[in-house]
């Protein structure tokens, strides 16, 4: 397990992925997210894929930070929280700017958290975290990997306090997480973030 006041100052972006239970959830994470935090924050939560999303709506009057749902070559801004949108894949390209994809399904699902974990993966390296909370079913475990082979940093929610906890077990199943913890316990670590400032953003990708 890691330091927390060894995380300050580097961490430039937050990947956190959620089904079943999610709104729940970021309803007690994203509000704890202080003004001051640098880290951009990108988030998959499972949705119906033929409706619109209501996510950027319902959470811009919760946070502090600025609330958006992704849309194609938008460039990532410091202190944002970015909602992938319904039916699009959200991934991360050089710049760092979003991108959306119609590819097939992951897990039986678009967006997909292994998607977006892999591709931040790739432009944030050490300097990602990702964060699995609760969910029904696979998705994120081959992601949460694929951060913690690049050096990031991995937090799944404590099994007892998820609402479903399918998704954070198939996630420990997976990786040794640097930080299991209920969601109280994410919610300070993310506001120990704040503390120092981050490195400034990378503008190209890790494996260019």
């Amino acid at each position: 397990m890691r330091d927390v006041e060894a995380l300050q100052g580097r961490i430039d972006a937050i990947a956190i992925g959620t089904s079943a239970g999610g709104v729940e959830a970021l309803s007690i994470l994203l509000p704890a997210l202080p003004a001051g935090l640098r880290a951009s924050v990108f988030i998959v939560l499972h949705l119906p894929r033929e409706r619109p999303s209501l996510l950027a709506e319902i959470f811009t009057p919760k946070c502090a930070l600025k609330v958006k749902e992704a849309e194609d070559k938008m460039r990532v801004e410091p202190g944002t929280v970015y909602f992938a949108p319904p039916d699009y894949h959200l991934l991360l390209d050089g710049g760092p700017q979003l991108a959306l994809s119609i590819d097939e399904l992951v897990h039986f699902s678009r967006p997909s958290i292994d998607v977006l974990f892999e591709s931040a993966a790739d432009i944030y390296g050490e300097r990602l975290m990702g964060i699995i909370l609760t969910g029904a079913n696979d998705d994120g475990a081959a992601g949460l990997a694929a951060i913690h082979r690049a050096g990031g940093v991995t937090i799944v929610q404590e099994p007892d306090s998820a609402q479903v906890p399918l998704m954070v077990l198939a996630a420990l199943r997976r990786t040794a997480a640097d930080f299991v913890l209920p969601l109280e316990g994410i919610a300070g670590l993310l506001q120990a973030l704040a503390s120092t400032e981050p490195r400034t953003q990378n503008t190209s990708s890790k494996s260019e």
